[in-house]
This record gives C-alpha cells, structure tokens and sequence, in this order.
C-alpha cells in the first residue's frame, strides 16, 4: 500500500485528483493536508469522506512540526503538492501571502520529504516521489505564435507566477543538491466542476445565471490554454508514477481560446438552453490586470512521448459538462458564495 500525501486537497484540482486517485486504485492510501482558506471546500470530497483509505487533516503546510510529524506518523511514500494561493488579482493585492505559502510552505515539504527519505548523503528509499504541481504562467507571455516548452526560460510577471517560479527553482535546487526523487509539472488553465467562483469560467455562469454584469478584462482577447480538470488528473497520476526523476512535464490542453470567446460561449449555451434573455448585453469590459499576460501555449509533447499522455477532453465537450454540472448543483455554488460551505468542516470533523 502506498501512503501520499496531498497538499491543498480540498481545493477544487486536488480534490478532483483524490477521487481520480481512488476510483482508478485500490493500492493507495491518501493523507489530504489542507489549511481550509476560502477556495478550500471539503464537500467537494464528501463521496470519499469515509473511505478507510482516507485521512484528512486540517493544518498549514507551513506548519513544520506538523508536516514532519505527518511524514512520521503516516510513513509518507509520495507528496502531490498542490497547496498555493493561485489567484492573480488577490497576488496583486497581497504578495506576501502567497511568498509565504507558495515560496516557504514548499520548503517545509521539501525539508520534511528530505528528513524522512534520504537514507545516505544522496540516496533514498526507493518508490518515494515529490511532485510539485505548477503552472504555465512562471513561463510568462507568448506572442501570436510558439509554444511553451519545458526548455522556456522562466519569466514570471504578477507576485503569483513569481513565486511559483520561486517554489519550482526550489523544488530543483533539491534535486540538484539533494538527489531529491521530485518531478515539476506545469499545466494550462483547467476547468471543471466544483471550481470556486472567482475563476473565468464559474464566475461567469454565475453571474450570467443572476442577470448580473460579466467584467472582462480589458478587450478580452488575452489567450489561454483550457485544460480539462480530469484530463489534468491523469497526466499528474502518470508523472506520478513513472515521470522521470528530476524532470519537468508541460501539461496542456490543445484548447486555445481568448478569453471573450469563453464567456461568448458560455452565454450562448446558458441563453440557448436556460433562458432567452442570457445575452452579450451582460458582457462588461473592465480596465485590465496588471501586468496580464497576453497568451499562452502549451507544448505537451514530452509528456506524450514519454508518458503517453493525451488530453482526451475537447473544449466542445468540456464546457458543455462543465456548465451542466454547475445547473445541477446550484446549490453548491449558493454555499460557495455565500460562505456557508466553509462550516461543513465544522459539521463533519469538529466533535473529532
């Protein structure tokens, strides 16, 4: 039986990624380390809740007593971390925040992976693995044409790509150094059910469904690569697996679209199948984020030749779930933007 832990999975890609784990193995045993900020959202784990398999525990990765108590305690074989303040316009607002949990709470991991593993000076035991889950933007921008490739320099332009860039140079200065068992993925946008509701896509349908305004930055043609969330979770578990230590794999979705055509999309669903009067009247344009990059592409061709990963999910096909998943679960986003869903905790765990 193999023991990981995952940092952040509350949240909506690694809680996505703790079902995919479970529904596709029986040989695994999962620790879910997780502080509970506000996107973290522990209904979106409620089919697993009492899986013996499963240990949730409420703390910060920062938390160095904690983590390396876990690593003793639950004899940790791999670490899949996703813990990170990952919103754009908050970093702007409160880069500080997201040094110290990107930046520093990525140390501690690694010090407590390191403490627990290293058997010799640059040995490990065997099987154990640390896989830092990243994202495209520490690449900074493209231009019309080209793609990210794992050999892109990095070039970060908001606090929050820089100090996913920083955490990922840290990740491999532990490898370098340490000899360290880590693998780096960087992905696109996801997408997908139980997203929380400042990302583009739920925020829209949201706000499209409550006839309120749809504030789009700027002209709206900056470019992004849209990854299935699912699609995501199987290139992770695959890194995972037999990723190559010390190696770096691009995770894309081969679904470039500007971001007007997005909400365009989504109003043309919601306004086809909901309710008529869903238009492009609701479409706000807004001044632009700073420093917004203005495209990316991603440039899978590592993880497919390696790996034999493809994404399996074209856009058609995933907005289309991804908005029927947020009509038939009105009542989630209700507790999501209301804040009550942060009490679910409280209901489940707290006489424990």
């Amino acid at each position: 039986m193999v023991t990981i832990l995952v940092t952040g999975g509350a949240g909506f890609i690694g809680s996505a990624f703790i079902k995919y784990m479970f529904k596709n193995h029986g040989d695994i045993q999962i620790v879910n380390l997780d502080l509970l900020t506000y996107a973290g959202n522990l209904e979106n784990l409620k089919s697993i809740e009492k899986d013996e398999r499963y240990r949730f525990v409420h703390g910060d990765i920062c938390d160095r007593e904690l983590v390396s108590g876990l690593f003793k305690s639950s004899a940790i074989d791999s670490v899949v971390h996703f813990a990170a303040e990952s919103h754009v316009d908050r970093s702007i607002r409160t880069p500080d925040v997201f040094v110290k949990t990107n930046v520093l709470g990525t140390l501690s991991l690694l010090d407590a992976a390191k403490a627990a593993w290293q058997t010799g000076e640059d040995a490990y035991k065997p099987g154990v693995k640390f896989v830092q889950v990243s994202t495209d933007e520490v690449y900074g921008s493209l231009g019309a044409e080209g793609f990210f490739t794992e050999n892109t320099p990095l070039d970060p332009h908001s606090p929050y790509s820089a100090s996913k860039a920083a955490a990922d140079l840290m990740v491999k200065a532990y490898a370098d150094t340490y000899k360290l068992p880590v693998n780096i993925t960087r992905c696109s946008n996801n997408y997908g059910p139980y997203q929380f509701p400042e990302k583009l896509i739920p925020l829209m349908i949201n706000n499209a469904l409550a006839h309120k305004p749809l504030p789009v930055y700027g002209d709206g043609l900056q470019i992004r690569d849209w990854l299935f969330v699912d699609d995501h979770c199987k290139a992770i578990e695959m890194v995972l697996r037999n990723g190559r230590p010390g190696e770096v794999y691009n995770i894309g979705g081969h679904n470039e679209r500007t971001n007007i055509t997005i909400v365009k999309t989504i109003l043309e669903y919601l306004g086809r199948n909901v309710d008529a009067s869903i238009d492009e009247t609701l479409i706000r344009n807004v001044q632009d984020r700073k420093g917004h990059d203005r495209r990316y592409g991603i440039d899978s061709a590592k993880i497919t030749a390696e790996l034999g990963w493809t994404p399996e999910t074209g856009f058609e096909t995933g907005i289309v779930k991804t908005i029927d998943w947020y009509l038939s679960n009105k009542d989630w986003m209700e507790r999501v933007t209301s804040g009550e869903y942060q009490h679910y905790y409280e209901a489940v765990y707290g006489g424990k």
